[in-house]
């Protein structure tokens, strides 16, 4: 059976949205999906399942986070070799670019356009730059960079569903999963 990762949205933000990892394996489990693991309590999950539709998966997650948690749950799935990719992929950018603050990997529930792939790499300023890969887009922050501003050049909101996390997430994720 393949074996899948998922990064769900917007959990654990205040008080409203909270989404416990050991709810999440439940859930998951509750679905029918095997090999159920989390990483830190960001929304991070592994598992086993015989569908092969990404969207039916999401769809299958989605609707059983909503019916648990009374809110919805965007989720983002990637197969392991997928997700392979973007980590050494991240991991070369942060390499190419040398002196970063910070390197936040924004993963997309579906890749951009080719024109709006252009409207967020035209979103660089001083801070830095985004690189859209397929269902990444990478935000390679700089010295301009101000901490505790996720999206200083406003470019998530070009990208659809989406979420992200640390390069240091995504490699110890792909590492420890795939």
């Amino acid at each position: 059976m393949p074996t899948y990762v998922a990064f769900l949205r917007a959990i654990n933000l205040g008080a409203n949205r909270k989404f416990p990892k050991a709810d999440i394996v439940r859930v998951v489990e509750g679905v029918g999906f095997t090999g159920v693991a989390t990483h830190i309590n960001t929304g991070n999950v592994r598992f086993t399942t015989p569908l092969r539709s990404r969207a039916k998966i999401e769809k299958a997650l989605e609707d059983a986070f909503a019916e648990d948690r009374g809110f919805d749950v965007p989720t983002i799935v990637f197969t392991t070799a997928e997700l392979k990719a973007i980590a050494a992929e991240a991991a070369a950018l942060s390499e190419k670019h040398p002196g970063l603050e910070r390197h936040y990997v924004y993963l997309l529930k579906d890749a951009p356009s080719q024109a709006v792939a252009e409207r967020v790499a035209g979103t660089a300023t001083e801070a830095g730059r985004m690189v859209v890969r397929g269902r990444a887009a990478h935000a390679l922050l700089g010295p301009g960079y101000q901490a505790g501003n996720v999206d200083p050049l406003n470019a998530a909101k070009l990208l659809g569903i989406a979420t992200n996390r640390n390069l240091n997430v995504i490699v110890t994720i792909a590492d420890k999963w795939c």
